[in-house]
């Protein structure tokens, strides 16, 4: 196989794939019903021609006729006058005009037969024509349920494109919604913690912070530092102890008066 040959091939086999995926079944049965309409109209159009021609050739028997018999009476009046040469010339004419007449009836025959034959035709071309309609109404009714549910499950799967194109808006717009109320919350954090307060004033608010923070927890400090001691047992006896001693010194104070004046 030639280069040529090979690529004729595959452009033909491109060609009648893309077609087949343009073709709508229903066109073309449309089209098919068009072109045998056609027909149709094309073998009435021939049975009335030929109709036509042998009513044409009834007329002319007929005229013929009329001549043959008014040689006859002719004929007979001459010989009635003793004409004879007259007589004879009118019976030769109307010999001439029976042959013309047989041939006349003989193409009046062929011409019916021919009529008949194609009424037969028109007729058995109108039956088919009346099925193919019926035919093609019912493949176009199918194919048309056929293709809504095919679109009404494309819809529901996703599978289509504007519906791909819908879930994708969607999604886009979620996307942005929550990008919108993450910032929000941001700002609001910010400005709940003075982030975005002026510089000075945060600066102030800062020293002040430090100085309760500090005093708060020197405060703590010095409240635990109290609850420990008090729950401390050696505390408890040191307290004891200088109550004790106290006596002893005032005592020996007494006593001794001059090492206290020393």
């Amino acid at each position: 196989m030639g280069l040529w040959q090979r690529f004729s091939m595959i452009f033909k086999a491109k060609a009648s794939q893309a077609l087949d995926r343009a073709e709508d079944p229903r066109q073309t049965l449309d089209y098919s019903y068009e072109r045998q309409l056609e027909m149709l109209t094309k073998v009435r159009r021939g049975v009335a021609d030929v109709a036509t021609s042998r009513k044409r050739l009834e007329m002319q028997i007929t005229q013929l006729t009329t001549q043959q018999t008014k040689l006859t009476d002719q004929a007979q009046k001459a010989i009635d006058v003793g004409r004879e040469d007259l007589a004879r010339e009118a019976l030769s004419r109307k010999s001439g005009l029976t042959g013309q007449i047989t041939d006349l009836q003989a193409q009046h025959e062929q011409l019916q037969g021919e009529e008949e034959k194609l009424t037969r035709a028109s007729q058995q071309l109108q039956a088919k024509v009346d099925s193919f309609r019926t035919r093609k109404e019912t493949i176009k009714a199918t194919y048309s349920a056929a293709e809504a549910q095919t679109k009404i499950n494309e819809a529901f799967s996703g599978i289509s494109t504007e519906m791909g194109d819908v879930g994708q808006a969607v999604q886009r717009a979620e996307d942005k919604t929550a990008a919108m109320q993450a910032r929000a919350g941001a700002i609001d954090e910010l400005l709940a913690s003075g982030a975005l307060d002026e510089p000075g004033a945060l600066g102030r608010g800062d020293d002040i912070s430090r100085e309760l923070e500090q005093m708060s927890s020197q405060s703590d400090v010095e409240s635990e530092l109290a609850a420990l001691k008090s729950k401390s047992p050696t505390q408890g006896q040191l307290g004891a102890g200088a109550g004790e001693d106290q006596p002893v010194l005032d005592a020996a104070e007494q006593t001794d008066p001059q090492k206290n004046t020393e």
